[in-house]
């Protein structure tokens, strides 16, 4: 699979150096997360689990 060339961090994060962030990634089918200090690492998904996933996080937080 060819890695995407769109990474865009996250608005949430931190000061310093920037390079503790979350980045993501889309391709037409698939979503792409890695986090900046090893963005080796790729997790690759689908939007329809990532919606899930942060609607059970959102859940937990009220």
């Amino acid at each position: 699979m060819t890695a995407p060339d769109n990474w865009q961090k996250s608005s949430f994060s931190g000061g310093g150096d920037g390079s503790n962030c979350l980045e993501l990634a889309s391709t037409p089918t698939t979503l792409h997360l890695r986090e900046s200090d090893t963005p080796v690492t790729v997790l690759t998904t689908t939007p329809t689990p990532l919606t899930h996933l942060l609607d059970a996080i959102r859940a937990q937080a009220l």
